[in-house]
Protein backbone atom coordinates (compact mmCIF):
# COMPACT_ATOMS: atom_id res chain seq x y z
CA UNK A 1 0.00 0.00 0.00
CA UNK A 2 1.35 3.43 -0.97
CA UNK A 3 1.68 6.06 1.68
CA UNK A 4 -0.75 8.89 1.09
CA UNK A 5 0.74 12.37 1.14
CA UNK A 6 -1.59 14.93 2.65
CA UNK A 7 -0.83 18.42 1.43
CA UNK A 8 -2.02 21.39 3.48
CA UNK A 9 -4.89 23.35 1.98
CA UNK A 10 -3.64 26.77 0.92
CA UNK A 11 -5.98 29.60 1.80
CA UNK A 12 -7.58 31.46 -1.08
CA UNK A 13 -8.57 35.09 -0.75
CA UNK A 14 -11.47 36.74 -2.57
CA UNK A 15 -12.02 40.49 -3.12
CA UNK A 16 -15.32 40.35 -1.18
CA UNK A 17 -13.75 38.67 1.89
CA UNK A 18 -13.60 40.83 5.04
CA UNK A 19 -10.09 42.29 5.37
CA UNK A 20 -9.12 40.66 2.05
CA UNK A 21 -6.14 42.93 1.34
CA UNK A 22 -4.75 42.50 4.86
CA UNK A 23 -5.12 38.71 4.69
CA UNK A 24 -3.44 38.49 1.30
CA UNK A 25 -0.65 40.85 2.43
CA UNK A 26 -0.03 38.60 5.42
CA UNK A 27 0.13 35.54 3.17
CA UNK A 28 2.60 37.32 0.88
CA UNK A 29 4.76 38.40 3.81
CA UNK A 30 4.79 34.91 5.28
CA UNK A 31 5.83 33.27 1.99
CA UNK A 32 8.52 35.91 1.34
CA UNK A 33 9.91 35.35 4.84
CA UNK A 34 9.77 31.57 4.39
CA UNK A 35 11.79 31.97 1.19
CA UNK A 36 14.47 33.74 3.26
CA UNK A 37 13.95 37.23 1.86
CA UNK A 38 12.30 39.17 4.70
CA UNK A 39 13.16 42.88 4.66
CA UNK A 40 14.90 42.84 1.25
CA UNK A 41 14.06 45.03 -1.74
CA UNK A 42 11.76 43.09 -4.06
CA UNK A 43 10.95 42.64 -7.72
CA UNK A 44 7.49 41.79 -9.01
CA UNK A 45 6.94 40.46 -12.50
CA UNK A 46 3.35 40.74 -13.69
CA UNK A 47 2.80 38.28 -16.52
CA UNK A 48 0.05 38.63 -19.13
CA UNK A 49 -1.16 40.60 -22.11
CA UNK A 50 -3.61 43.44 -22.59
CA UNK A 51 -4.89 41.71 -25.74
CA UNK A 52 -6.93 39.17 -23.76
CA UNK A 53 -9.37 40.16 -21.02
CA UNK A 54 -8.63 37.22 -18.74
CA UNK A 55 -4.88 37.43 -19.28
CA UNK A 56 -4.79 41.19 -18.58
CA UNK A 57 -4.63 40.60 -14.81
CA UNK A 58 -0.82 40.80 -14.65
CA UNK A 59 -0.50 44.01 -16.68
CA UNK A 60 -3.31 45.61 -14.62
CA UNK A 61 -1.53 44.73 -11.36
CA UNK A 62 1.75 46.10 -12.74
CA UNK A 63 0.12 49.36 -13.83
CA UNK A 64 -1.59 49.84 -10.45
CA UNK A 65 1.71 49.20 -8.65
CA UNK A 66 3.64 51.59 -10.91
CA UNK A 67 1.13 54.33 -10.05
CA UNK A 68 1.75 53.78 -6.32
CA UNK A 69 5.55 54.21 -6.46
CA UNK A 70 6.22 51.74 -3.62
CA UNK A 71 9.78 52.22 -2.27
CA UNK A 72 11.99 49.15 -2.65
CA UNK A 73 9.72 47.48 -5.23
CA UNK A 74 10.76 47.11 -8.87
CA UNK A 75 7.88 46.31 -11.25
CA UNK A 76 8.07 44.50 -14.60
CA UNK A 77 4.93 44.09 -16.71
CA UNK A 78 2.23 46.72 -17.21
CA UNK A 79 -0.45 47.71 -19.70
CA UNK A 80 2.08 49.85 -21.59
CA UNK A 81 4.94 47.33 -21.39
CA UNK A 82 3.50 43.84 -20.83
CA UNK A 83 5.60 40.77 -20.09
CA UNK A 84 4.02 37.81 -21.89
CA UNK A 85 4.77 34.50 -23.61
CA UNK A 86 6.29 36.27 -26.63
CA UNK A 87 8.89 38.30 -24.71
CA UNK A 88 9.32 36.53 -21.35
CA UNK A 89 12.67 34.99 -22.28
CA UNK A 90 14.05 38.50 -22.95
CA UNK A 91 13.49 39.33 -19.27
CA UNK A 92 15.22 36.24 -17.88
CA UNK A 93 18.77 37.70 -17.70
CA UNK A 94 17.43 40.75 -15.83
CA UNK A 95 15.39 38.52 -13.51
CA UNK A 96 18.43 36.37 -12.72
CA UNK A 97 20.33 39.52 -11.83
CA UNK A 98 17.64 40.96 -9.52
CA UNK A 99 16.88 37.54 -7.98
CA UNK A 100 20.20 37.65 -6.13
CA UNK A 101 19.23 40.96 -4.47
CA UNK A 102 15.85 40.03 -2.99
CA UNK A 103 12.59 38.18 -3.54
CA UNK A 104 10.96 37.93 -6.95
CA UNK A 105 7.17 37.77 -6.88
CA UNK A 106 5.44 36.52 -10.01
CA UNK A 107 1.78 37.39 -10.70
CA UNK A 108 -0.38 35.76 -13.35
CA UNK A 109 -3.98 34.87 -14.15
CA UNK A 110 -4.92 31.21 -14.18
CA UNK A 111 -7.87 29.00 -15.00
CA UNK A 112 -9.28 26.55 -12.47
CA UNK A 113 -12.38 24.82 -11.21
CA UNK A 114 -15.66 26.64 -10.75
CA UNK A 115 -15.28 26.99 -6.96
CA UNK A 116 -11.90 28.74 -7.25
CA UNK A 117 -12.95 31.37 -9.81
CA UNK A 118 -12.56 34.86 -8.34
CA UNK A 119 -9.92 33.90 -5.77
CA UNK A 120 -6.20 34.55 -5.29
CA UNK A 121 -3.70 31.93 -4.19
CA UNK A 122 -0.16 32.60 -2.92
CA UNK A 123 2.47 29.90 -2.78
CA UNK A 124 6.17 29.66 -2.25
CA UNK A 125 8.03 28.56 -5.35
CA UNK A 126 8.13 29.68 -8.96
CA UNK A 127 5.19 30.57 -11.16
CA UNK A 128 4.78 28.42 -14.25
CA UNK A 129 3.34 30.92 -16.74
CA UNK A 130 1.36 29.57 -19.65
CA UNK A 131 0.51 26.26 -17.95
CA UNK A 132 -3.23 26.99 -18.16
CA UNK A 133 -3.06 27.30 -21.93
CA UNK A 134 -0.56 24.44 -22.33
CA UNK A 135 2.49 26.58 -23.11
CA UNK A 136 6.01 25.57 -22.09
CA UNK A 137 7.61 28.66 -20.54
CA UNK A 138 10.43 28.91 -18.00
CA UNK A 139 9.37 29.05 -14.33
CA UNK A 140 9.92 32.44 -12.66
CA UNK A 141 10.00 33.88 -9.16
CA UNK A 142 10.37 32.86 -5.52
CA UNK A 143 6.70 33.41 -4.65
CA UNK A 144 3.79 32.87 -7.05
CA UNK A 145 0.57 34.89 -6.89
CA UNK A 146 -2.18 33.34 -9.02
CA UNK A 147 -5.69 34.67 -9.53
CA UNK A 148 -8.27 32.29 -10.94
CA UNK A 149 -10.17 34.32 -13.52
CA UNK A 150 -12.29 31.61 -15.16
CA UNK A 151 -12.96 27.89 -15.52
CA UNK A 152 -10.31 25.81 -17.28
CA UNK A 153 -10.23 22.51 -19.11
CA UNK A 154 -11.72 23.36 -22.51
CA UNK A 155 -10.87 25.95 -25.19
CA UNK A 156 -8.67 27.94 -22.82
CA UNK A 157 -7.88 30.78 -25.25
CA UNK A 158 -11.57 31.40 -25.91
CA UNK A 159 -12.34 31.23 -22.19
CA UNK A 160 -9.67 33.87 -21.44
CA UNK A 161 -11.04 36.13 -24.19
CA UNK A 162 -14.53 35.85 -22.70
CA UNK A 163 -13.62 36.54 -19.08
CA UNK A 164 -15.39 39.41 -17.33
CA UNK A 165 -13.20 42.48 -17.06
CA UNK A 166 -14.88 43.52 -13.80
CA UNK A 167 -13.71 40.30 -12.12
CA UNK A 168 -10.17 40.68 -13.48
CA UNK A 169 -10.05 44.31 -12.33
CA UNK A 170 -11.31 43.48 -8.82
CA UNK A 171 -8.68 40.76 -8.48
CA UNK A 172 -5.96 43.11 -9.78
CA UNK A 173 -6.91 45.82 -7.27
CA UNK A 174 -6.87 43.27 -4.43
CA UNK A 175 -3.39 42.04 -5.41
CA UNK A 176 -2.01 45.58 -5.83
CA UNK A 177 -3.50 46.67 -2.48
CA UNK A 178 -2.01 43.60 -0.79
CA UNK A 179 1.45 44.10 -2.28
CA UNK A 180 1.30 47.76 -1.20
CA UNK A 181 0.41 46.77 2.37
CA UNK A 182 3.02 44.03 2.47
CA UNK A 183 5.88 46.27 1.38
CA UNK A 184 4.82 49.37 3.27
CA UNK A 185 4.37 47.64 6.63
CA UNK A 186 7.15 48.26 9.07
CA UNK A 187 7.29 44.57 9.95
CA UNK A 188 6.25 41.85 7.57
CA UNK A 189 5.01 38.59 9.10
CA UNK A 190 7.80 36.12 9.77
CA UNK A 191 7.71 32.52 8.55
CA UNK A 192 5.26 30.54 10.65
CA UNK A 193 3.50 33.55 12.16
CA UNK A 194 -0.30 33.22 12.31
CA UNK A 195 -2.35 35.14 9.78
CA UNK A 196 -4.80 37.83 10.88
CA UNK A 197 -8.30 36.58 11.59
CA UNK A 198 -10.99 37.25 9.01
Amino acid sequence: MREQVIRPIRPRVRPADPHAAESLAALLGREIAAAGHAGCPATIICVGTDRSTGDALGPLVGTLLEQRHIPGLQVFGSLRAPVHAGNLTEFLPTLLEVASQGPVLAVDACLGNYESVGSVLVQQGPLRPGAGVRKELPPIGDVAVMATVNVGGFMEYVVLQNTRLSLVYDLAVLIADSVGLCFSSAARPRAGEPLPRQ
